[in-house]
């Protein structure tokens, strides 16, 4: 599976986050509250949903599951003028991505395993300091094998 290299521009986004790590997985908890409150985002640009991890600088350096990191459920908007209560901001910057076409479960993590351990140290290309994120646009379904999602992983050219 190859990666489409695209080129981000800043985005705004509006959603709710938690703390977890992957020993302590707290996405379902985190969208279960985010989901009925979803549509009080009265300025959002799609109706794609955003599922965004914010990692330590060492994050991956020391990979233990136990570390925690920032997980978001969003959506993109156009502007910071209304916030629904309950609700934060946060701006992804601009910058360049590998984009994976994913089809499949949610709850298969094997894709992660792929780009981390073969495609990635394979490429010329290493991860950059910024959120990763998934786009679950209108062919996602949850827990569905025929579910598809966009997953942009955060890179820089090998110096």
């Amino acid at each position: 599976m190859k990666p489409v290299m695209k080129i981000l521009q800043e985005k705004k986004l509006i959603g709710m986050r938690t703390l977890m790590s992957l020993k302590n997985n707290r996405t379902e908890e985190l969208w279960r509250s985010f989901m009925p409150l979803r549509n009080e985002i009265s300025n959002k640009l799609s109706d794609d949903l955003i599922s965004m991890q914010v990692y330590s600088d060492s994050y991956f350096k020391n990979f233990n599951p136990d570390i925690e990191f920032e997980k978001w459920a969003a959506l993109e908007v156009d502007s910071f003028n209304i916030i629904p209560p309950g609700m934060e901001t946060f701006v992804l910057k601009h910058g360049l991505y590998a984009v994976f076409l994913y089809k499949g479960l949610s709850t298969d993590k094997s894709i992660f395993q792929y780009i981390f351990s073969s495609w990635l140290p394979n490429s010329s290309f290493v991860l950059d300091n910024r959120p990763h994120f998934e786009v679950l646009g209108s062919k996602y379904k949850n827990n569905d094998p025929h579910s598809e999602e966009e997953i942009w992983i955060p890179v820089k050219p090998i110096a």
